[in-house]
């Protein structure tokens, strides 16, 4: 029986063989909801839906698209942020 913290479905049940030759159950936690644009709340697009320890690993570039903006914004707000910047400058 597993450890009495492992048994609710907080955790994702994963199936790994042992150099024992015997298959094991190991228990991981669940990946995060997917990243959102804080203006629309719409998913982003090459935002990685990963736990923070591989994020932390994760090159920059993977992380979020090389863009202003990129990773808090969708490619539409952010199209409408540079609209809106460009008509305050004239």
């Amino acid at each position: 029986m597993p450890a009495p913290n492992k048994r609710s479905r907080t955790f994702r049940r994963v199936y790994r063989k042992v150099p024992g030759g015997k298959t094991v159950l190991h228990y991981k936690k669940r990946k995060p909801s997917k990243a959102k644009c804080g203006k629309c709340k719409a998913i982003l697009k090459g935002v990685p839906r990963e736990r923070p320890y591989k994020m932390r690993t994760m090159a920059k570039t993977k992380k979020r698209p090389e863009r202003p903006y990129g990773g808090a914004l969708c490619s539409k707000c952010t199209r409408e942020v540079f609209k809106e910047k460009a008509r305050s400058k004239k």
